[in-house]
């Protein structure tokens, strides 16, 4: 039996599912991508190839494997992206929610089913239809939940907009002891450079008290005022805009002191390293080419 645990994003990781790249399929099309940043790698030729995707998913297993966290894989789907777990599901304290996602990614679920069926069935749920909520837009620390959403009256029009008002209030009722806090965020179906396709897009909070932000994801300024005054601005590591476009804020916490990051982010993993951090670098660059970095890629489980 699976005892799930989670209530932060950075205490001591015991238990994670991390996607696969193997067979991960033919390059899509420009009318099949989910987002644009992956549209501007399929129109300019250089969307990853399935063999270097899988060499930097083994590194980030190994990396799990050094601190002794279990790792679950999902089974193998023939030709299919199984990359971003996290966008399939998420635990809260000791709960398993499935997410609602694009209905074309419902397999990812079933390839997960091994483990699920490992938890207590009575800590399983599923939100109604119309629940809308992906794992990238929820994010626990402590007595509260984040989650990002999009409050624009044009939502259905955006494919890149992933939680609704819906999923924020089921999880309001599914959690009433915590302080449930919507963040507003900026989407675009056309510049990757100014869409947050998830809350982990712009923010992320790393050890105890820091975290990593990029202001201008957020459509509201008094969100990001919020995440200031809640973490203090000198704990927070704020993020230009091309640095959130390569993802610096999708980087994975092993422990409160433990961070794996991409080995590009210069600036952020010695902004970490200065402030008491192990940086374990690994290469990543040609996943985050589908707007999706390490956080996206797992799946947590349990954390002490």
């Amino acid at each position: 039996m699976l005892r799930l645990q989670l209530t932060n994003e950075t205490s001591k990781l015991r238990a994670v599912v991390l996607g696969s790249a193997v067979n991960n399929g033919p390059t899509p099309s420009a009318e099949e991508a989910y987002d644009p940043k992956s549209l501007e790698h399929i129109l300019a030729g250089t969307y990853p190839i399935e063999a270097d995707m899988v060499h930097e998913m083994e590194a980030f297993y190994a990396v799990l494997q050094k601190y002794g966290v279990q790792v679950f894989r999902p089974e193998l789907i023939e030709n299919y992206n199984q990359i971003f777990a996290r966008d399939i599901g998420f635990v809260i304290d000791d709960v398993f929610i499935k997410a609602n996602i694009l209905p074309d990614r419902e397999r990812e679920l079933d390839a997960i089913q091994y483990v699920i069926d490992q938890m207590d069935p009575k800590k399983v749920v599923r939100p109604p239809e119309d629940v809308h909520i992906e794992g990238g837009d929820v994010m626990l620390w402590n007595d509260y939940i984040f989650i990002g959403t999009y409050k624009g009256s044009d939502y259905k029009d955006y494919i890149t907009a992933r939680t609704n008002m819906a999923g924020v209030n089921y999880i309001k009722k599914l959690f009433p002891h915590k302080i449930v806090k919507e963040f507003d965020l900026v989407k675009s179906k056309l510049e990757a450079r100014d869409n947050a396709l998830h809350l982990d897009c712009c923010f992320q909070p790393v050890g105890k008290n820091k975290g990593i932000i990029y202001k201008s994801g957020f459509r509201e300024e008094a969100d990001y005022v919020f995440l200031v005054k809640l973490f203090g601005k000198e704990n927070l590591f704020h993020l230009t805009r091309d640095e959130m476009y390569h993802m610096n804020s999708n980087v994975f916490s092993i422990d409160t002191n433990v961070v794996v990051s991409e080995q590009k982010f210069t600036r952020l993993n010695a902004w970490l390293r200065n402030n008491g951090f192990t940086v374990e670098e690994i290469p990543y660059a040609e996943i985050a080419k589908q707007e999706g970095l390490l956080r996206c890629s797992t799946l947590p489980l349990i954390r002490e």
